[in-house]
C-alpha cells in the first residue's frame, strides 16, 4: 500500500498502528512517500523499525492521554465536580414519566413532550 502521508492513513498514530497490522499478517507492506528522510517502508529492516518506533510513540501518546483524563477527574471530583453530563431528569421526573407511561393509551412521544425531554432521554 502507497500513501502520501502517514497522516492521510488515518486519525492518529494508534489508529494507524492497528491499520497496519492486519496488512502486515497479510504480507502488504506500507510505504509512505512523503518528503526526504520521511519515508517509510515496511518491506525493508529499517522501514519495519521505524514503524516499530512509531507505534512504540503511539502506545505512549495514549497511555500519557489516558493518564492526563484520569488526573483531571481526580481533581475535578476533588473540587466538588462529579464527572459527565448533567442529569437531564429529576427523581420527581422519572415518578411522573413512570406513572404517565403505566396509563392505558399513552405514548411516549407524547410523555416526553410534556415534560420537556426527549423520547430517548425518556
Amino acid at each position: 500500500m502507497v500513501v502520501g502521508k502517514l497522516d492521510r492513513l488515518g486519525r492518529d498514530l494508534k489508529h494507524v498502528v492497528g491499520l497496519i497490522d492486519p496488512l502486515n499478517q497479510q504480507q502488504v507492506g506500507l510505504k509512505v512517500v512523503a518528503g526526504t528522510g520521511t519515508q517509510i517502508d515496511t518491506t525493508t529492516a529499517n522501514g519495519r523499525l521505524v514503524f516499530g518506533i512509531l507505534a512504540s510513540l503511539a502506545a505512549l501518546e495514549a497511555e500519557r492521554i489516558r493518564e492526563r483524563t484520569q488526573a483531571g477527574l481526580r481533581a475535578a471530583r476533588a473540587r466538588g465536580r462529579p464527572g459527565g453530563s448533567p442529569r437531564k431528569m429529576t427523581a420527581t421526573t422519572l415518578t411522573m414519566a413512570m406513572t404517565a407511561l403505566a396509563e392505558s393509551g399513552s405514548q411516549a412521544k407524547e410523555v416526553a413532550f410534556r415534560l420537556g425531554i426527549t423520547t430517548s432521554t425518556l
